[in-house]
């Protein structure tokens, strides 16, 4: 009877993150404003196109067109994924529970860098709510799991070595994204940093200093059979691919501001979702 309890308030607790998640995602939508700018010069030097009006005001135009488009994948299709694992979440499933797992790491990315990325808006008090929130359900779901279980709980099929090797590649992307981008700004060239007003690098700070050292430990953890390699993958695969589909819906908003789509960028996380799902849907599959 206690573990019933248990399972029907994680899933109470779950569909409150996803309900509060999509109101707050969807006033990110409906109300970014009307599109009016204002360009100043910051005190590094740096001409910005502030946006005047809407929830994200006082932020850089490209910055906001970025996190409409995140906020669109997170209102459609993650919210939504999470609400259609709550009955099954009551219902004590593994499989839902990991998913949810991997939505929670989403959550709690996005809504952590929202908070001390965005310039402070009346967003804010749910930002944080919203990545604590994420952060204690996270906790509690790997509370109710037997993780040194596992290696047992998955069959043969699990993609361990795939797994393996696509953590490495992300991590070997990032760094190849930021330290260059973190060169640039310490050398002076702003426009190279991609700083957009803001006074440093968060994102880079967060994925070199977060996902960086957690992919390389999937790596290691999966190959080597590790309970929590097992776990971790699976917690990557769904992250990774709600993170790299908004990365994809990112460069869509943001090309429809500047008129044009990174392309590259867009075919490299296309890609890494296109895994991500594939790698997601063997690993289910293979839950005994």
């Amino acid at each position: 009877m206690k573990t019933v309890t248990s399972h029907r308030g994680l899933a109470t607790a779950c569909f409150s993150i996803a309900l509060l998640t999509a109101i707050t995602a969807g006033i990110g939508v409906a109300a970014r404003g009307d599109g009016s700018t204002a360009e100043t010069t910051t005190i590094r030097g740096e001409h910005i196109e502030y946006a005047t009006t809407g929830v994200y005001a006082h932020n850089a135009e490209r910055v906001v067109a970025e996190g409409v488009g995140w906020d669109v994948v997170t209102l459609v299709l993650v919210a939504p994924l999470l609400l259609l694992c709550v009955p099954f979440i009551a219902r004590g499933s593994r499989r839902a529970r990991l998913v949810a797992l991997g939505i929670m790491a989403y959550f709690f990315y996005q809504y952590l860098m929202y908070a001390v990325f965005w310039a402070l808006g009346p967003l804010f008090p749910l930002f944080i709510i919203l990545y604590a929130a994420s952060a204690a359900v996270a906790v509690w779901i790997v509370k109710g799991l037997d993780v040194a279980s596992l290696p047992e709980v998955f069959t043969p099929k699990f993609p361990r070595r795939g797994m393996a090797i696509f953590c490495g590649a992300i991590s070997l992307l990032l760094i190849g994204m930021w330290v260059p981008r973190i060169i640039s700004g310490l050398s002076g060239d702003l426009a190279g940093a991609g700083l957009f007003g803001h006074p440093t690098l968060t994102i880079p700070a967060m994925d070199l200093g977060m996902i960086v050292p957690l992919t390389l430990a999937t790596m290691v953890l999966v190959w080597r059979r590790n309970p929590w390699g097992y776990l971790l993958s699976v917690v990557f695969a769904v992250k990774g691919l709600t993170m790299c589909g908004a990365i994809c819906a990112m460069l869509i908003s943001a090309s429809l501001v500047e008129g044009t789509l990174e392309v590259p960028f867009f075919v490299i996380f296309g890609a890494a979702t296109a895994t991500c799902l594939v790698m997601g849907i063997k690993m289910l599959r293979s839950v005994r």
